[in-house]
């Protein structure tokens, strides 16, 4: 193999040379696309989020105009297979039946007596005037806190219910992120606002026995979380934005599945 000496005495392989080689051209290459990128960049005018926050308030615009559009879309389905377009020929579901459906689905609006609960973080001074030196963390409300009451006003009876405005159904998913709630694509911040429709005693009671909320309301006593529930004679719930459409992992073809 080829050796090259330097003046030092030091030598090197002519494969390590060829690595250098390799190298060099790899970072030439890597810096020619960078500037270039920059330029598009520049020449188109655009404005790329710079963190988390910039990219999810972006992002949450865009599901926002996409609700929007799917929501147009399906007024005009529900125009198209109307009677007057159909001839009245589609099989109808009995009035019962597609009302209990569309309450259970979230298809339909919902009107009736309720209440309201409202969660809402502690003050950030709690951390210097409450003894039992409390953290950050427990001054915030989470994510468990919210499914909480959702599931408890379930266990109460509740027919409808709405999360920050948002019908909640059986396909809804949100997750907190410090102190923002991410829900149907959309951000939220606190207070919170969990609405449901249904028997506003045996709601309340649901409340009262739920022990995650026992648990929440010790740190209402103790850092001033913010809690409150409000009753309503009457309260309407819109029906759900969203497509209902469930997603789900599939393997993909030709993959060997073992039990």
């Amino acid at each position: 193999m080829p050796v090259i000496r330097f003046g030092g005495g030091a030598e090197v392989t002519g494969a390590r040379v060829r690595s250098w080689v390799i190298v060099g051209g790899v970072l030439a290459l890597a810096g020619l696309l960078f500037v270039a990128s920059g330029r598009h960049a520049l020449q188109s005018g655009s404005r790329q989020p710079q963190d988390i926050a910039e990219l999810v308030q972006a992002e949450s615009a865009r599901v926002g105009e996409l609700s929007e559009q799917a929501s147009a879309l399906n007024r005009e389905i529900n125009l198209l297979t109307s009677d007057d377009r159909t001839g009245g020929n589609v099989p109808q579901v009995e009035p019962p039946v597609a009302e209990r459906e569309g309450v259970a689905a979230g298809s339909a609006p919902v009107r009736g007596p309720g209440l309201t609960v409202t969660l809402d973080d502690a003050p950030a001074s709690s951390l210097d005037t409450v003894p039992g030196n409390p953290q950050p963390n427990d001054l915030v409300v989470h994510q468990q806190d919210l499914q909480n009451v959702i599931n408890a006003l379930w266990v109460g009876g509740a027919e409808a219910m709405t999360l920050q405005g948002e019908r909640v159904t059986s396909t809804s998913a949100f997750r907190c992120s410090g102190n923002i709630l991410l829900l149907h694509g959309k951000v939220f911040s606190p207070p919170y606002e969990v609405t449901a429709i249904g028997d506003q005693e045996a709601l309340a009671q649901a409340l009262e026995d739920d022990k995650g909320v026992q648990n929440y309301r010790a740190y209402v006593d103790w850092v001033h979380l913010g809690w409150g529930v409000q009753t309503h004679d009457q309260i309407e719930v819109p029906a759900s934005q969203s497509s209902g459409e469930l997603r789900y992992a599939r393997v993909p073809e030709g993959t060997d599945v073992f039990a």
